[in-house]
């Protein structure tokens, strides 16, 4: 039974289904006996170049099976990940690798690292240790296991600290919500630097399931073979991903319609887009409501779909959400205020800032900076970023709210409303969007102002080819305020 460390799961399965698919990347694959074996030998290996348990250590490598073996050796060590993006400039590496003050990076030859020591994965292969259990420190379910980037990495980054247990909760619900377990056949389509990326693969693998690497870049047609090739059953795409499936021809999203399981999180779907990936992608699309600081929060289901097409879902399993106000008193029903959860698989502090664990976790909750409000049935419907609310003439409008309903036209594929400064009233909205050629400013402008009250309609409104978005699938609004300056001012 695994009571000290994720890791000990590898020797069950081992031992309970040697011959089973732990893992797999293009033509190679990894039994659970294969990998188990792997783990223990370089988690060996790296308590014999000294690394103490507690120790950071660095894991920047690409997207591949080696990169899996790293996490679980690195577990089994008890040591503790830094997951660094070997897409990173080297100042974005070194600035990361000094804020939390890595002893060592794992990383690939040619990805150099200049603020710490290096070990290549050939290096290590090197050095073999005798694979020995008894050589392993001893660990606990409190120790910690990874340190995950929630911000940027430029500037003053935050990372909160997870533990051995709060991953195994953050499983939990995994198994119970989204029903991940050892029949699993999960493709991981994003990169295993992000979170959702690295989680489901470790959860779906400590379940005795199969990972099946596909990692980014690729054609959509691609991944449509590789789900067809694997039989998948589960999936995980940003929404990014999603969109360019929704474009592709019938023929190449035939495979989807077989999963037991499409989830998408990252950022935030258009309700429409969300009736489009159950309608035709596949009719068992969950949006998933999450965070780095404390793994999922709430679940959209497609039956939810059909009650509240615009809400997050409702809390899942063991996670209690509270919407508060300014003085953190609970709000009634229906009303806009600052989300805030608490649970088991939640973190309680960011690594090595004390300021910004001040400012988030706060009385045994979590306060992760977005407004939200929850209907009397546990339905949580975000009203965007704490920040991004835009304040015109004393008026608090959220963007979200505007969204929703601008997107109620079929023509119109994505927008994005937000706050430019304005002498008189503080702020006043801008609208970037994206639709049919047809689609005009005054068509949106009439359809937002027979909807909603004459100030939540933007005065600025301008079409682009596509909005800027990072590599999560998040809109870029410090770009969008660039590009608006181009835009005629009424």
């Amino acid at each position: 039974m695994m009571e000290n460390n994720l890791a000990d799961s590898l020797a069950l399965h081992a031992r309970a289904r040697p011959d089973h698919l732990a893992l797999v990347d293009g033509d190679r694959s990894l039994t659970h006996t294969a990998l188990h074996s792997q783990v223990l030998a370089l988690a060996c290996t790296l308590v014999s170049h000294g690394f103490q348990p507690g120790a950071i250590v660095g894991v920047c490598m690409r997207d591949s099976l080696e990169h899996v073996v790293c996490m679980w050796a690195c577990a089994r060590a008890g040591l503790v990940m830094l997951p660094l993006d070997w897409r990173w400039t080297s100042a974005e590496r070194e600035s990361v690798v000094r804020h939390f003050n890595a002893c060592c990076v794992i990383t690939e030859p040619d990805i150099p690292v200049a603020a710490c020591a290096t070990l290549t994965w050939e290096e290590l292969q090197v050095r073999h240790a005798v694979a020995s259990p008894s050589s392993l420190p001893v660990t606990s379910l409190e120790s910690a296991l990874l340190i995950s980037l929630s911000s940027g990495t430029t500037g003053r980054p935050k990372g909160p600290m997870i533990t051995h247990r709060h991953f195994l909760r953050r499983f939990w619900t995994h198994w119970i919500n989204l029903g991940l377990n050892a029949n699993s056949r999960f493709v991981c389509a994003t990169p295993l630097y992000f979170g959702g990326g690295r989680t489901f693969t470790l959860s779906v693998i400590f379940s005795g399931g199969t990972a099946i690497l596909h990692c980014p870049p690729f054609a959509p047609e691609t991944l449509a073979k590789v789900v067809q090739q694997h039989d998948a059953n589960a999936l995980f795409l940003v929404p990014t991903q999603l969109r360019r499936l929704l474009a592709c021809p019938p023929e190449t999203r035939a495979p989807f319609k077989r999963l037991q399981l499409l989830l998408s999180s990252g950022a935030p779907l258009q309700s429409n887009e969300r009736q489009a990936i159950r309608d035709t992608l596949c009719d068992r699309f969950h949006e998933y409501y999450a965070s780095t600081e404390g793994g999922g929060v709430s679940l959209c289901t497609p039956e939810d779909f059909d009650v509240h097409l615009t809400s997050v879902g409702r809390p899942i399993y063991g996670v209690e959400v509270g919407i508060v106000d300014d003085l953190d008193q609970p709000v009634e029903a229906g009303h806009v205020g600052r989300l805030r959860y608490r649970g088991p698989g939640v973190a309680d502090k960011f690594f090595n800032d004390a300021e910004q664990t001040q400012q988030h976790f706060r009385d045994g909750w979590f306060y992760p900076g977005d407004l939200a409000e929850q209907d009397v049935h546990g339905y949580i419907f975000l009203r965007g970023r704490s920040k991004d609310v835009v304040i015109r003439g004393g008026i608090n409008i959220y963007p979200n709210e505007i969204e929703d309903t601008l997107m109620q036209l079929p023509k119109l594929r994505e927008c994005c409303v937000f706050g430019i400064p304005d002498p008189e009233l503080g702020e006043r909205l801008a609208c970037a969007w994206v639709g049919e050629a047809d689609l005009t400013n005054a068509e949106l402008e009439s359809h937002c102002r027979s909807k909603l009250a004459p100030y939540k309609a933007p005065r600025i409104w301008f079409r682009l080819d596509e909005l800027p978005r990072n590599s999560a699938g998040k809109v870029v609004k410090e770009r969008l305020q660039e590009l608006r300056k181009s835009a005629v001012d009424p």
